[in-house]
């Protein structure tokens, strides 16, 4: 096993960094292995934003359902979908091409290269010794944050990555046995294989939560995906992102 599958097997979220921040080399680092992520056709559909203004990350932090480490790292990025630049290029071009951004296939392309570039910059970070945290609690308010960065059309705040020097390290969460995730040729709908692998994983996650708490939580997986679901969050999203000229056709 290499350095570097090391580095990927062994993460975990952090929640708790130190004062230090990070130097500019090091967020030119990241940046840069960022956006030598694959990219749809080389599309390039995302942009990231850089949140250093402490009053910003306090304000970010509010939104994100009061979490102090959006506030408290070594740096916030902030990572967006991004068909701006590809509208402006057109407006120069004297060419129209709103209606082709704006369906679902370049939604897609831009969702997915703002992830792609995300985990590139998270396994740089993770090699550096710095520990990362995602926030998907930016879209609590998606509108609020787009006034906090002054975010154009086209361009859509997704989620938040906190990087910093951890102040301690969290224990790592056991993930979905393989045979959950992985299917040769065909994908398995065996009830009997499902139910077998959803009892296993819900007694390891079981396990590993009461040890972790001194028994005072026992959750399954199962419980607590299901609870998770049936709060329906964030459901103004679907009308918000067809203002925000994406995915409307």
């Amino acid at each position: 096993m290499n350095n570097t599958i090391e580095t990927i097997l062994n993460h975990r979220s952090i929640r708790s960094f130190t004062d230090q921040l990070l130097t500019a080399e090091e967020i030119d680092t990241l940046v840069k292995s960022a956006q030598a992520a694959s990219t749809s056709s080389y599309v390039q559909a995302y942009s990231i934003i850089g949140v250093s203004d402490p009053e910003k990350k306090r304000e970010l932090s509010v939104l994100a359902g009061n979490q102090p480490y959006v506030e408290k790292n070594g740096h916030f990025f902030v990572f967006c979908a991004d068909l701006y630049r590809h509208q402006q290029l057109a407006e120069e071009k004297g060419e129209h091409i709103s209606e082709l951004l704006e369906n679902t296939e370049m939604f897609m392309v831009s969702l997915i290269d703002a992830a792609l570039a995300a985990q590139n910059m998270s396994i740089a970070a993770e090699s550096m010794g710095l520990g990362i945290c995602y926030i998907g609690g930016i879209r609590n308010e998606l509108d609020k944050v787009t006034e906090v960065l002054q975010t154009p059309d086209h361009v859509l705040p997704l989620f938040g990555l906190a990087v910093g020097h951890p102040a301690n390290l969290s224990g790592k969460k056991p993930r979905l046995p393989k045979q959950a995730v992985y299917h040769e040729n065909t994908y398995n709908v065996n009830k009997d294989d499902f139910r077998h692998t959803m009892n296993t994983y819900d007694k390891t996650i079981s396990d590993y939560y009461r040890e972790r708490t001194n028994g005072q939580r026992e959750e399954t997986w199962s419980d607590q995906i299901l609870n998770f679901m049936k709060q329906k969050p964030r459901t103004y999203l679907n009308d918000y992102v067809k203002e925000k000229g994406f995915n409307k056709n």
